[in-house]
């Protein structure tokens, strides 16, 4: 029989957070098409206010989530840490 310790599993992280974090900087990455799905937990009266503010900005709530996270991580440039 074949050893399959070695192998990740579907959906398995990677063993320290550096590995997790690199193992989706693909090439594929780079494409200006390809996106990552995030999924969070919310309470049901969160994702309402989220949805009925989306819909009153007149855009979906994914590009209104897309936005916000943008703004709140801008992409680190230079020699920041």
């Amino acid at each position: 029989m074949t050893d399959h310790s070695t192998r990740r599993g579907f959906a398995a992280r990677p063993s320290d957070p550096e590995g997790w974090i690199k193992s989706a900087n693909r090439s594929e990455a780079k494409r200006p098409d390809y996106t990552a799905r995030l999924t969070i937990d919310i309470t049901p009266e969160l994702r309402g206010r989220i949805k009925i503010a989306a819909f009153e900005r007149g855009v979906t709530v994914a590009d209104m989530l897309r936005d916000l996270l943008a703004r709140e991580f801008p992409e680190i440039t230079g020699d920041q840490p």
